[in-house]
């Protein structure tokens, strides 16, 4: 009868057998874990490593920041779920990572029963580290959150002062270096978002001599333009425009009913100036603040109720937008349909899901793409408050990687859409696409127009400031009578602000 040896403890022992034995050892390994990415929305089957925040070696604790992810619909941060080491990146930066697959090996050192017969199997060397090493490599390092870079074609960009700012693989810095070329004066590169591709290297070397070179990123940047001339360029769609095919192909599946009109924003604009003025002071930047002495003290008897709002949603300027979401979000809680969201049923027919609050999505264009972010139950917010959150959905949008996470952008979205795409141009009118998924409407803002229109003024007309509205709705639940009636419903509003002083707002 075989004795079984004695159970040992001992910290970071690696032990290389040529043979099995049956008994098994308890020992203080450091276990390899295979860290997947996990289902991190609704749909979404795999997405890209944008950034690794940290690199092999890097002793890790629960809840680092690991890596930054980007699906179709929002950017996410990836963190370490338990203690250890960071020992191999599986997917590197720009690749694709599928949901289920490994984004990269950890090892954690762990008190645990191992088959001395596996142990076998991985070959490794004897290798005894002294206690005090091993409690050094424990200590995690403190990891600094880098903030988010600005998109390379912003005009409020920061130009490249290190070759730290530029987007480059450490591959391509290194190609850099070899070659004796400051990879700064390389950026913005040809690549996505502005990084710098190796070919921007040989570029540069080919066609730039030294006096040239010291002339700065403009004019190499000039350069590559006429070198590129009259050649066709090949561009891989990136993970968001990519989202975009794949949702307008599922786009025909929808049959839309299209509905236009316009509405008179006049007396909307006769009351902005007054709005304008009475922005509350907690929306207003911090350099416009006023501090006003106040005869008597409000907060004598109990602290007057504050509101913290932070910089990137204050503003100083109230425009029509938040009017026209939240008169919208009225509309919908008389319309229940329009707060409603269609679910696929277990047996095939679908059912309606009707919410208690109006969840408005917005269209957002941003650098990485189109975005929808949700301002979640815009009935219970004032104009003031909902000004600030597209405030804020702006500045996290214009970020590169995109700032907007799923509390942004929630797995149920909104159940109407809003595009405010006379922001942009002189385009009155325009057809919006509904997707498969993304409520049961959408609709288009043009731009204000000041007409004469000669059905005011008791025949003799009058000047007034029109707006083009254009709706498609889902025709597989929504009528076309039911959409032309809410959408007059939403104008009794717009057209008589007044009436929003009847109704407490």
């Amino acid at each position: 009868m075989l004795t079984p040896r004695p159970r040992i403890f001992l910290r970071h022992l690696h032990v290389h057998l040529h043979t099995r034995t049956l008994h098994q050892s308890a020992l203080r390994l450091g276990k390899i874990h295979k860290f997947k990415l996990a289902d991190i929305g609704e749909g979404i089957t795999e997405c890209e490593v944008i950034r690794w925040s940290a690199t092999p070696s890097t002793p890790l604790t629960a809840f680092d920041p690991l890596c930054e992810v980007q699906s179709d619909k929002a950017s996410v941060e990836i963190t370490s779920p338990f203690d250890g080491v960071l020992k191999e990146i599986l997917v590197k930066e720009g690749e694709v990572a599928k949901v289920g697959e490994g984004l990269c090996l950890i090892e954690v050192e762990d008190e645990a029963v191992v088959d001395e017969g596996e142990v076998k199997k991985t070959e490794q060397q004897p290798q005894q580290t002294q206690p005090e090493q091993t409690q050094q490599q424990q200590q995690p390092t403190q990891q600094q959150q880098e903030t988010r870079r600005k998109h390379p074609l912003d005009p409020s960009a920061p130009t490249p002062t290190s070759t730290r700012e530029v987007l480059a693989a450490p591959s391509t810095r290194h190609y850099a270096r070899s070659l004796g070329v400051d990879i700064a004066l390389l950026a913005p590169g040809s690549g996505r978002d502005g990084r710098v591709e190796k070919g921007d290297v040989d570029k540069f070397v080919a066609g730039a001599t030294a006096k040239e070179a010291g002339k700065g990123k403009q004019e190499v940047g000039k350069e590559g333009v006429k070198a590129g001339q009259g050649e066709e360029v090949v561009v891989e769609l990136g993970r968001t425009r990519y989202g975009m095919w794949k949702a307008m192909q599922k786009s025909l599946e929808v049959p839309h009913f299209g509905y236009s009109t316009s509405f008179d924003l006049t007396r909307l604009h006769g009351m902005l100036p007054t709005l304008n003025a009475s922005i509350p002071q907690y929306y207003l930047p911090s350099s416009q603040q006023q501090q006003k002495p106040m005869m008597v003290n409000p907060s004598a008897v109990f602290p007057a109720p504050t509101i913290g709002v932070p910089e990137t949603s204050r503003f100083d300027k109230l425009t029509y937008l938040p009017f026209l979401l939240k008169t919208l979000s009225k509309a919908m809680m008389e319309w229940p349909l329009f707060r409603s969201s269609i679910t696929p049923g277990t047996t095939g027919k679908p059912t309606l899901t009707i919410r208690p609050q109006a969840d408005i999505a917005i269209a957002l264009s941003t650098p990485s793409g189109l975005y929808t972010p949700t301002i979640q139950a815009a009935n219970t917010q004032s104009m003031y408050g909902i000004a600030a959150q597209l405030k804020h959905l702006s500045h996290l949008g214009r970020q590169t990687p995109c700032g907007l996470t799923p509390k942004e952008m929630p797995k149920k979205g909104g159940t109407l859409t809003v595009s405010n795409v006379g922001a942009i141009g002189k385009g009155e009118y325009a057809s919006p696409v509904l997707v498969e998924g993304g409520g049961v409407g959408i609709v288009a803002l043009g731009r204000g127009r000041w007409v004469w229109d000669v059905e005011e003024g008791e025949g003799s007309g009058e000047r007034r400031l029109k707006m083009g509205i254009s709706w498609s709705a889902d025709h597989r639940v929504v009528e076309g009578a039911e959409l032309a009636a809410f959408v007059e419903c939403w104008r009794s509003y717009v057209e008589k602000p007044e009436v929003l002083i009847g109704d407490a707002v």
